[in-house]
């Protein structure tokens, strides 16, 4: 039988194929998108989440291992050497050379910078030529002193007789009293002219600035002809240059004031510059200061200095930005579990039987913190006691076991985890159908010979000594 179809009044029958060719292509576009969502994150999630339920939620499962642990306080700071100059004038003059130009090393003794010493010379030549007046009027006041003694002598004999009043005595022996005075007075005067003339020879002698240190001038702040000044109380001094002795060097970091406790001088470092993140540099905390600073946010820090090892030859730059762990406590044979394994969990959502059967579970408190294990293929929340953690470890002290398999990933599964849910390891190799884990099937291997005709050979069991035998359509090759 045969159904008869009868197109609409109006209706041609080109006008149909139209409308199947377009019923054709949206069937088309739709497959398409279909594979598309099919091939995505999205719908490989999707298949995934239905395949988690039926065989359980594919998350990481791990045993929990043991080992080594640091505990350490972290801190920004500056790399500065150990030994740094900085080089300022005690005169003021012009400068006249700068013999060396940033940059260079120096050793100690090399003249680093010259000076004018014109006005002094003549500051010299006047603090001389004062102390050859001074010591000129030494003489005529020695010459006094002799006089008005020999006077004084005199009338005390004429005294004595009464050829003189007691008046002229008084007199002649204040002149004496006072020639003496006169005399000390310009002692004291040629020692003052002296003074000044070892003075004036010390500040020629500042004109001349040798190096203190081998070291490497770090910067250079004048130039020749500058003039350079002394500082005040209220002045700092010109610095015309630093010199730093760049062998040895030191990270100055500023501590947090939360954090400074367990910090103590000896203590081990490690040190990271941010302009070599290719490297790790040691060091040894040299100095904790003991006053407190306060950064222009109000945060209190304590400055430490660490003194850095640095490989034979290597010499940092002055001033780099660095940032240091500091290990203040070392834990060794640990048991350890990555930091993303240890959620919080509110206590009333565990249940009955783990909030009131662990004794790590505190009621007043709203969360604890839990791990989950992985028994028969179930979760179970644990609750654990951690200790410090560094970026990626954390220290159990209590709750688990040394044979335990735990849930350490990934982080989207761990947030949503709960107890008594199915899971299985997502990074397990997944099983043959037969039950094998080789994958491959034993049963029957078939080869082509050479006329094209199949041969088909079965595996030997073991003990089976059975040659390969021909196929069933295989017919004895006639003579």
């Amino acid at each position: 039988m045969y159904a008869e179809v009868n197109f609409p009044q109006g209706v041609e029958q080109m006008g149909v194929f139209k409308v199947l060719t377009a019923i054709i292509v949206g069937v088309g576009v739709l497959a398409g998108i279909g594979l598309v969502v099919y091939k995505s994150p999205v719908g490989q999630r999707f298949i995934e989440d239905r395949l988690g339920e039926e065989e359980g939620k594919a998350v990481i499962i791990e045993p929990v291992s043991f080992g080594d642990l640091e505990r350490t306080v972290s801190a920004p700071g500056s790399i500065e050497p150990k030994q740094l100059i900085q080089i300022s004038s005690q005169v003021s003059a012009k400068i006249l050379a700068l013999p060396f130009e940033e940059g260079e090393a120096v050793k100690q003794g090399d003249v680093v910078v010259r000076l004018d010493p014109q006005n002094l010379v003549a500051a010299m030549d006047s603090a001389k030529a004062g102390l050859a007046g001074q010591e000129a009027s030494l003489t005529g006041a020695e010459a006094a002193l002799i006089n008005a003694r020999l006077t004084y002598e005199r009338l005390q004999q004429l005294h004595e007789t009464g050829d003189v009043t007691k008046a002229e005595l008084d007199s002649a022996e204040a002149s004496f009293l006072q020639a003496q005075s006169n005399k000390q007075v310009l002692i004291h005067q040629i020692e003052q002219a002296r003074a000044q003339i070892d003075r004036a020879q010390k500040d020629l002698d500042n004109t001349i600035i040798a190096s203190p240190i081998d070291g490497v001038i770090t910067a250079l702040n004048a130039e020749v002809g500058e003039t350079v000044i002394v500082g005040t109380t209220n002045n700092p001094g010109s610095v015309i240059m630093e010199i730093a002795d760049l062998s040895e060097m030191l990270l100055k970091a500023q501590v947090d004031e939360a954090n400074i406790a367990p910090i103590a001088v000896g203590q081990e470092a490690k040190i990271f510059i941010n302009a070599y993140s290719d490297r790790e540099y040691r060091g040894t905390v040299r100095k904790i200061a003991l006053k407190r600073q306060t950064a222009s946010d109000g945060t209190g820090t304590f400055e430490i200095e660490i003194l850095m090892e640095l490989p034979e030859g290597e010499t940092l730059r002055q001033g780099l930005s660095a940032s240091t762990d500091i290990v203040v406590e070392h834990f060794y044979d640990a048991m350890i579990v990555p930091s993303q394994a240890v959620v919080d969990r509110r206590i009333d959502e565990l249940p009955q039987e783990i909030r009131e059967g662990d004794e790590l579970v505190d009621l007043n408190k709203t969360f604890t913190r839990v791990v989950y294990r992985v028994v028969d293929g179930k979760t179970v929340a644990t609750p654990v006691t951690v200790g410090p953690s560094d970026l990626t470890q954390t220290v159990i002290t209590a709750g688990l076991g040394e044979e335990d398999l735990i849930v350490t990933g990934p982080y989207r599964e761990l947030v949503n985890l709960k107890h008594d849910m199915s899971v299985r390891d997502q990074n397990a190799k997944p099983e043959a159908a037969n039950g094998e884990g080789d994958g491959q099937d034993d049963s029957q291997v078939e080869e082509t010979d050479g006329d094209g005709r199949e041969e088909e050979t079965v595996e030997d069991e073991p003990g089976d000594e059975q040659a390969p035998r021909a196929a069933a359509n295989d017919e004895p090759e006639k003579p």
